[in-house]
């Protein structure tokens, strides 16, 4: 039996549910089960844990719990705001504008968007996955109801500057949506100070469970329900109540407010430390931007190897990373975010996604920082691309 270390590096794709969470969400499954809607005590528990709950996560992004939608997760937040404002809105005009390194769920709600006669375009960015702001300026224009900008890129780690492309989206009169599945609980969301009118929140990035996600929508703001029932969620979202997914995506909100700053700074070093290492290894390199980018990501680019190869070698050293966007990672095809910024296909294939998480610490890093140039090595000398003097 193997009694090497065991460094979980893949918090991008998920992570464990904060302990503090399952204890505060137990209660509602066995003993405050009521219906926030029914009129007696078990009814009055249900809507006062849910309205607790929705303040915590309104405060967590400088919100009202007014703006607070509860969803299913990131991705149905998204939904709602990106169908159901080009729902409510189309009259203002049928053009949508997206940066190239969006979640492929924004990107796939955008197909859907283009079946239904919008116009979407993609503004491009540059090699470290920011978005080219001058670019978005000259794309948004009168026609356009909405542009999305990620809050940060989960992928690369890359921070984009999210209250200027804002701007350039409210000069225009559009609205303006942003994806912070990545960012929650690792920087600060500041909704008022990011000039937002929609944005997508995950609920297990901040250690809370899955299937868990909430939107906020700026007040003032309408969009057209996707799905229809009872009128659950002011309307916005029928169904009935996930209440124990609301509490422990509270409770994990409130934990966040108070340790974020701290866990935030001991990741950065963590992950500093892990960058500086494997840049160490011969012909390798950081992908996203140098210093922008999300306390807990590494994306390093190995080359001449597969990523896939590298992250089943590393899975026997109990190291276990990704090669991309979780929700895209069991394709073949190569990272559009990597493709993006400008990468070739075989480079895209040869990058590895590290994100940290509350678990980690430096013995994993040095770990991690210790196995990889052997495997690297390995895998290079089998491979065809690589240089005689790398073998």
């Amino acid at each position: 039996m193997s009694n090497h270390l065991t460094a979980y590096m893949d918090h991008g794709s998920g992570k464990p549910v904060d302990p503090r969470v399952i204890e505060e969400m137990n209660p509602f499954f066995t003993e405050k089960y009521g219906n926030p809607a029914s009129f007696h005590s078990k009814g009055f528990e249900a809507l006062e844990a849910m309205n607790t709950s929705r303040t915590k996560v309104a405060e967590l992004v400088n919100a009202s719990a007014e703006e607070i939608i509860f969803t299913s997760s990131a991705t149905e937040a998204s939904n709602l705001a990106i169908l159901g404002a080009t729902g409510r809105y189309s009259k203002k005009g049928k053009r949508v504008v997206i940066s190239a390194v969006e979640h492929i769920s924004t990107i796939n709600i955008c197909k859907e968007l283009t079946r239904q006669g919008f116009v979407v375009e993609t503004c491009p960015v540059c090699n470290t996955g920011t978005v080219d702001l001058e670019e978005l300026d000259e794309m948004v224009d009168k026609n356009t109801m909405l542009v999305s900008v990620m809050v940060a890129n989960g992928e690369i780690g890359t921070i984009q500057p999210v209250k200027e492309a804002a701007k350039i989206a409210h000069d225009n009169d559009a609205l303006f949506h942003s994806d912070a599945a990545a960012a929650i609980g690792q920087i600060e969301l500041d909704s008022k100070n990011m000039d937002v009118d929609l944005m997508s929140l995950s609920s297990n990035d901040i250690y809370g469970p899955k299937g868990m996600g909430a939107l906020y929508m700026r007040e003032g703001i309408r969009v057209k329900p996707q799905m229809i029932g009872g009128g659950q969620e002011r309307g916005l979202r029928s169904g009935s109540e996930n209440i124990p997914g609301m509490v422990g995506m509270g409770k994990a909100a409130e934990i966040a407010i108070k340790e974020m700053k701290e866990e935030s700074n001991r990741l950065t070093k963590l992950r500093d430390g892990l960058i500086y290492g494997l840049l160490e290894i011969p012909d390798s390199y950081l992908n996203g931007h140098p210093n922008r980018r999300l306390p807990n990501n590494a994306n390093i680019r190995f080359s001449y190897i597969e990523g896939e190869a590298l992250i089943m070698s590393l899975d026997e050293l109990g190291i276990m990373v990704s090669s991309g966007s979780a929700c895209a990672a069991k394709t073949l095809e190569p990272s559009h975010t990597l493709l993006a910024c400008g990468l070739k296909h075989e480079e895209a294939h040869g990058s590895l996604v590290f994100t940290l998480g509350r678990n980690n610490n430096n013995q994993q890093v040095e770990y991690v920082v210790n196995q990889l140039p052997g495997v690297v090595k390995r895998l290079r000398s089998m491979s065809p691309l690589t240089p005689e003097e790398l073998k």
